[in-house]
């Protein structure tokens, strides 16, 4: 007998995971949700939707079921390179002036999912000779994608854009190859990372939906949150950037995805533009 949930239970559940990770599944997404909490219940060895509801509120203290079913919602969707031109000028107009004036600099790549992109930041920052001077944080809410951000095993669809026969065109397009080809190793099972290229970047499981958890992370010069807030209902993103706002450096800045503009959210930040790139940075008193 196929289970499917009911809409009350499909409102708890959706409602329950917004609450804990800020993720919103709207009627829209119902059947996708359904699916994936259908299929976690049943490996987990629930007898009905509602069951598994309340031993997800009550009945897991250390958040097991829940961790899980986290693991099977996040978005997993990334690639390295993504957005790579904008992440180009935020590390030329932001990372390196910090380099140059305080000798360090600190960066966040926020719900990094299997870590293409703080990879991705490590290959540009080695490339223009600043990764011994700049300490990289990697963080996500899925325990699993955490998991393989560490092990930097990668499969085809990850290296899309140094792809042959990639649509990717520009005058950045040759480097981009010339970093894969000297950090990673083709081998069977994927892509592997250069380890000293994992090793460049502190992984931890963190949700941004938890103020002291991101405040423990201390500040950084440039924070990069791209294609996650689009993913949360506008008092979650309000929330959310109120966290990160906090821990940027006084002159520290912001990256959102192209798609993800805060415009009109009231936030502590105000947009500046910069080397091509719009940026948020704290607003001046």
């Amino acid at each position: 007998m196929t289970v499917t949930l009911s809409p009350q239970v499909f409102a708890i559940l959706s409602s329950l995971v917004e609450e804990r990770i800020g993720l919103s599944f709207g009627t829209d997404d119902a059947s996708l949700f359904s699916d994936k909490v259908v299929a976690r219940m049943t490996e987990a060895g629930f007898a009905s939707p509602l069951d598994y509801y309340y031993a997800l509120r009550y009945d897991d203290p250390a958040g097991a079921h829940f961790d899980t079913l986290v693991d099977a919602l996040v978005v997993g969707e990334t690639y390295f390179f993504r957005e790579v031109e904008s992440l180009v000028a935020a590390l030329e107009q932001v990372v390196k002036r910090a380099v140059e004036a305080r000798g360090a600099a600190r960066i966040w790549s926020a719900a990094c999912s299997s870590g293409e992109e703080p990879l991705t930041i490590a290959m540009l920052l080695e490339d223009a000779g600043l990764l011994g001077s700049v300490s990289i944080v990697a963080t996500d809410v899925s325990s699993r994608a955490i998991a393989r951000a560490r092990k930097a095993v990668y499969g085809p669809r990850s290296m899309r854009v140094v792809a042959e026969g990639s649509p990717m065109s520009g005058p950045l397009v040759p480097k981009l190859r010339m970093l894969a080809n000297r950090h990673f190793v083709e081998r069977a099972d994927g892509f592997h990372a250069d380890r000293s290229l994992v090793d460049a970047v502190t992984y931890r499981k963190l949700n941004l939906l938890d103020p002291k958890a991101v405040s423990s992370l201390g500040s950084f010069d440039l924070v990069v949150c791209r294609n996650v807030l689009i993913y949360f209902a506008d008092e979650t993103v309000r929330a959310v950037v109120d966290s990160l706002a906090g821990a940027l450096e006084p002159d520290g800045r912001l990256l959102a995805g192209a798609s993800e503009s805060l415009m009109r959210f009231a936030t502590p930040l105000e947009c500046e533009e910069r080397g091509g790139v719009f940026l948020y940075r704290k607003a001046r008193p």
